[in-house]
């Protein structure tokens, strides 16, 4: 674009995504709104960084202006815009959590800047379509408006956020962030990448579902998780020894009878899929990766659809006794249900 040619715009989407990665600087203003308060700090770094680069705040080309500020000294905004620093680049005045009152302040703004001024950009909560504060960027012909909505990260971003992190993926490493994205929130599935990078760092190979089965969080209750495995993989050899690893009481019993509900249930989805389990797997919520997904898929196939149905009723059997007025020793009781499962395998 050249400043005769601009006009107003809405972005959204890829072209939303684009812009935030490449801002256009002959425009003035860009107004980052929306319910979510992490999505919209995600989006306006990621703006501001484009804009002026990593180096730009402590280098002094980053003005930050209070949006109470704005209603004590409404030129507070124009003097910034205006303003030149020690330091040559391009500049940026940031207004966070601004509201339609403060939009006459941010219009005239819009409306006096010159090219060569700082860029405006300001980041607002949930707007309505109609408000004074939208309606001020969406109408003025310099400024661009991007809604920020809780949708879960696309392919674009996450491939985005992966170039700029130097990791190169596989189709199944995208596939599993993807489903990764759907079930973290923003700032949380940022963390993520960035510990990917560091796992990954000075290792060429593109990314795998290994490595991000290496890198994320154990998940809550590993100890039952492994009794569980062994009772899904047919290993009665090997359940007794396990089961003296657990601590006893009542509490215990329930939680494992609990997880091995959770666990035999992602099972028969898997062993129901039309498509098979380990797309059924990646599909689940949390989704499941690398070897852990492998193993999953492999006791779907081997106990089956029927096999899996009889587990998930003596799992019901069992937790309902457990929930009784007076239940059976509990510890002896999973142990019991474990290796009626594992029996499964021989049958």
């Amino acid at each position: 674009h050249r400043c005769g040619g601009l006009g107003p715009v809405k972005l959204s989407g890829r072209e939303a995504a684009r812009y935030l990665a490449r801002p256009d600087a002959a425009r003035a203003g860009v107004l980052l709104h929306g319910a979510d308060a992490m999505r919209i700090a995600l989006k306006r770094k990621a703006l501001v960084d484009a804009l002026i680069g990593p180096d730009g705040a402590a280098e002094m080309r980053l003005t930050r202006i209070g949006a109470a500020d704005l209603r004590r000294d409404p030129a507070a905004v124009q003097d910034a815009l205006r303003a030149t620093g020690f330091f040559s680049g391009s500049r940026a005045v940031l207004v966070e959590e601004a509201g339609d009152g403060t939009a006459p302040v941010l219009a005239a703004a819009l409306a006096d800047w010159r090219p060569g001024d700082a860029t405006l950009v300001v980041t607002a909560g949930d707007l309505k379509a109609l408000g004074a504060l939208r309606k001020a960027f969406e109408g003025a012909r310099n400024a661009a408006a991007i809604a920020i909505y809780d949708d879960p990260p696309d392919r674009d971003e996450i491939e985005a956020a992966l170039t700029k992190a130097g990791l190169a993926p596989t189709g199944e490493s995208l596939s599993d962030l993807e489903a990764l994205g759907r079930s973290l929130d923003p700032g949380d599935f940022a963390q993520f990448i960035e510990k990917l990078a560091l796992y990954k760092h000075g290792d060429s190979a593109p990314l795998t579902s290994e490595d991000i089965d290496a890198v994320a969080p154990p998940a809550a209750g590993a100890q039952a998780d492994a009794l569980i495995d062994l009772a899904a993989d047919g290993r009665t050899d090997a359940l007794a020894a396990e089961m003296r690893r657990v601590a006893g009481g009542s509490s215990a019993a329930t939680g494992l009878v609990i997880a091995m509900g959770r666990h035999f249930r992602a099972l028969h989805a898997a062993a129901c899929a039309s498509d098979g389990p380990d797309a059924a797997l990646a599909r689940a919520r949390p989704p499941v990766f690398g070897p852990r997904r492998t193993r999953m898929a492999s006791q779907a196939r081997g106990l089956g659809r029927d096999q899996l149905e009889r587990a998930l009723g003596w799992i019901i059997e069992a937790d309902l006794a457990l929930r009784s007025s007076r239940p059976p020793p509990g510890l002896v009781l999973a142990e019991r249900l474990l290796v009626r499962i594992a029996m499964l395998k021989r049958n």
